[in-house]
């Protein structure tokens, strides 16, 4: 681990993962979100193009990329469009992963590998996700119960990744689109992803659609300090739903003050954690983002040899 990134190194190959900032050396980018984003205009960089062009409407400009190189693998992540984790050799980084199936999204897949270099977001064992139908069944049911009381009703979830999901398991009661998340939206629909089409919320609003009550709406996680939000429930009386998978934990509270929060996220839970590392089957783990130190205590205990990935300490295994 170096101050920027991940740093690689074998057979005097070097690839840095996910770096922080800038580099004139080889890079992995595995995803588009804007905390593994940085403006890549000098050396090579392995990534996806779906997650180019999402970098590009983001603001964020990645020269010189390919996505095959030699030696090198990348694989499904599951965990936004054009997310990846990397193999390299005999060395597996995960990435930001989900190995479960969301929608459109398919749960990553996971390879073999003797050193395993995993995030672990939700690495404690309070976070074990319901199933998705689940989910469905129960949000399906609050918007019902609102909709019979002429409530409009708005779901919140990350822009990027987590609206796509919620714009495509609640197609059946004709959402708008925060006009931001129908940006990200048709995007999707230009990689080939089957998604309703819709107005965003500003032509909604102007063309006087949001009056006409009940309606639901896909927003980017905003709190309920947002003008967006206060506008929403002031004007239109707005009834708010927030996803998140810090929703499970009642000691990280979904803290965005919305009316329900709901348990639902792009990453791995406690156990599909678990599960990646057993059918990954390494001899050497190493734990980043997240719960790190938790996460590979746990996995110690279970007679893994794991260990929280610090900085420097990465040549242990190069």
């Amino acid at each position: 681990m170096t101050s920027n990134g991940i740093l690689l190194e074998k057979n005097g190959t070097k690839v840095l993962l996910d770096p922080k900032r800038g580099t004139g050396s080889m890079a992995f980018v595995s995803h588009a979100h804007t905390d593994h984003l940085h403006n890549q205009n000098g050396g090579l960089v392995l990534t996806t193009r779906q997650t180019q062009e999402i970098a590009k409407q983001r603001g964020f400009v990645i020269e010189n990329y390919v996505e095959e190189y030699s030696g090198f693998e990348m694989i499904d992540s599951g965990h936004i469009l054009g997310s990846k984790g990397l193999v390299f050799d005999d060395i597996f980084y995960t990435g930001d992963i989900c190995t479960r199936n969301r929608s459109f999204m398919k749960g990553g897949k996971i390879p073999k590998c003797k050193t395993l270099i995993t995030e672990c977001t939700f690495g404690m064992p309070e976070y074990v996700f319901p199933q998705i139908d689940d989910v469905v069944k129960q949000v399906n049911a609050i918007i019902s119960d609102l909709y019979s009381r002429g409530k409009p009703v708005i779901l919140f979830g990350y822009e990027l990744g987590k609206s796509q999901i919620l714009s495509d398991l609640f197609s059946h009661w004709e959402p708008y689109y925060h006009d931001s998340v129908k940006k990200i939206n048709d995007l999707y629909r230009s990689f080939g992803v089957n998604m309703r089409d819709s107005i965003g919320h500003t032509e909604a609003e102007s063309s006087g659609l949001l009056d006409k009550k009940p309606w639901l709406m896909i927003a980017p996680n905003l709190s309920s300090k947002s003008v967006f939000v206060k506008h929403m429930k002031s004007k239109y009386d707005a009834i708010t739903i927030g996803f998140s998978g810090w929703a499970k934990s009642p000691r990280f509270a979904f803290s965005r003050g919305h009316d329900y929060s709901i348990p639902l996220s792009d990453h791995c839970d406690y156990n599909e954690l678990l599960d990646l590392v057993k059918s990954c089957s390494p001899e050497k783990i190493y734990t980043v983002h997240g719960f790190v130190e938790e996460f590979a205590s746990d996995l110690t205990e279970m007679g893994f040899d794991a260990q929280p990935l610090k900085e420097n300490s990465l040549d242990e295994f190069l």
